[in-house]
């Protein structure tokens, strides 16, 4: 059973149309990256699966069950932009008012256990407001978690973070999905980050799915390239081209080569022409540079 399945989703906010026939499935167990540039449809999107906005069109099911319905929309955990919390009282307070305020039973066993989810137990004493970014990141994710949900909603929690809060919210994540049981929606622009821990991706530009698969397809579908330095970047150049049909050079001065040739073959090819390389490597575009390709064909 997939845990979303959308079909010929639209949105208009008056005259301007934010979706535009979307369809996006998300199986169930999945970390979901949601990717797309802003003003792409992904927060919209979001909001309708959440009920926080009503679609114009389209057809929206979670567990195989209309959206609206109640015992599904009790299975969904969300957070998008930031948690509502008073910012003198305690991570803990916070915790437990959320609780009460959705009935939940055993309420401050149910906070205690989803603040070790996030790995905020030892904090639970201090005021929200002297928390960090990313402590009020992984707050709002253990707001999310309260009750238990089979699906979160997450809209760009890892943003602004620094290096240590991603890994910790990385592990969060991995953790909610592999020993919880959660499905997991992210937004996210911090594509290299994102990498790291999503199974499948839905790729939109202009309202619309352009691209869903999984993080084997995308491993799949991006290219080997061979970088190389040299001391005449723009003679290597002029010199591949009469061989290879694309050649690029990117911001630390690398010429690549994509057409699927061998280290040696390159350099063999260039000294046989009076040309010495002094570095070369193979590498593989990522999903950041595969997401700014696709975006590029758009245009």
């Amino acid at each position: 059973m997939n845990a979303i399945e959308i079909k010929n989703l639209t949105k208009n906010f008056g005259q301007k149309q934010a979706i535009n026939g979307l369809n996006m499935t998300v199986p169930q167990g999945a970390i979901y990256g949601f990717i797309g540039e802003n003003g792409s449809g992904k927060s919209t999107t979001e909001k309708i699966i959440c009920g926080l906005i009503l679609p114009s069109g389209g057809e929206v099911k979670l567990f195989g069950k209309d959206y609206k319905d109640a015992d599904v929309r009790a299975k969904i955990g969300v957070l998008i932009e930031q948690p509502g919390c008073f910012p003198n009282y305690s991570v803990w307070n916070n915790m437990m008012l959320q609780a009460a305020n959705l009935g939940i039973e055993n309420a401050a066993e149910e906070v205690r256990k989803v603040l070790k989810v996030v790995h905020m137990e030892g904090s639970a004493s201090n005021k929200y407001k002297n928390c960090s970014l990313g402590m009020k990141q992984r707050i709002g994710i253990a707001f999310a978690l309260l009750g238990k949900p089979s699906l979160l909603i997450l809209d760009e929690p890892i943003n602004g973070l620094d290096a240590d809060g991603m890994r910790i919210m990385r592990e969060v994540l991995t953790d909610v999905t592999q020993n919880y049981g959660c499905t997991v929606v992210i937004s996210s622009h911090i594509l290299g980050e994102l990498e790291k821990i999503a199974t499948h991706y839905g790729i939109v530009r202009g309202g619309k799915m352009i691209a869903e698969m999984t993080a084997e397809e995308l491993n799949a579908n991006c290219r080997t390239y061979i970088a190389l330095k040299v001391q005449n970047t723009e003679s290597a150049k002029a010199q591949l081209g009469r061989k290879y049909r694309r050649i690029e050079t990117d911001e630390d001065e690398y010429v690549r080569i994509y057409d699927g040739v061998t280290a040696e073959e390159v350099v063999d090819y260039l000294y046989g022409n009076g040309i010495v390389v002094t570095e070369i490597k193979t590498r593989k575009i990522g999903l950041e540079e595969y997401y700014v390709d696709l975006m590029k064909e758009g245009r």
